[in-house]
């Protein structure tokens, strides 16, 4: 007898930036994993637990705690499977409160500074409960991750003259 499937919707988040600063300043920013605690939302409590302490490389595992909600803290944990110096990386969700969490990061060089791209493909635990809180939950909060690490981005660096983009589809 086969087992009920369970069906999981995949979502694909794709953002865009554009700051003024060279590659290699972003990189060096972007490939120390502590800075993400800097462009992350404070109410988030968001906290490197370990394995934060070197540049990134692949085969990095990082821990964290984080708030995704208020009154809800869980443990996260990504792995650094890709990594393009200069270029892009690839960080994957191990244990935490996705069902899957694929995240790719771009830098490239634009006039006048760098754009970055982030692409996150992902999907939420918890069948249909998890499908309905998408929208009323969990898409309302990346975008409100993505906004301040945006506004955050734009403080460190400066924002070029060149609108940004988010975008969250089913796929």
């Amino acid at each position: 007898m086969m087992g009920k499937k369970t069906y999981m919707q995949l979502y694909q988040l794709q953002a865009k930036q554009y700051v003024k600063t060279d590659m290699k300043t972003a990189w060096e920013f972007l490939s120390d994993p502590k800075n993400l605690q800097k462009i992350t939302p404070k109410e988030m409590g968001f906290n490197i637990l370990a394995g934060a302490d070197r540049k990134m490389f692949s085969g990095q595992i990082i821990h964290y705690t984080v708030s995704p909600f208020p009154g809800l803290t869980t443990k996260w944990v990504t792995e650094i499977t890709h990594v393009e110096k200069g270029v892009y990386f690839v960080d994957e969700q191990r244990y935490g409160p996705y069902a899957m969490w694929h995240h790719k990061h771009f830098i490239k060089e634009v006039p006048g500074g760098i754009e970055m791209e982030d692409i996150i493909d992902y999907k939420i635990p918890l069948g249909i409960l998890g499908q309905i809180a998408h929208p009323i939950l969990v898409k309302p909060q990346l975008k409100k991750i993505f906004t301040h690490r945006e506004k955050a981005l734009g403080q460190i660096f400066g924002s070029l003259n060149i609108p940004s983009s988010l975008t969250i589809t089913k796929i």
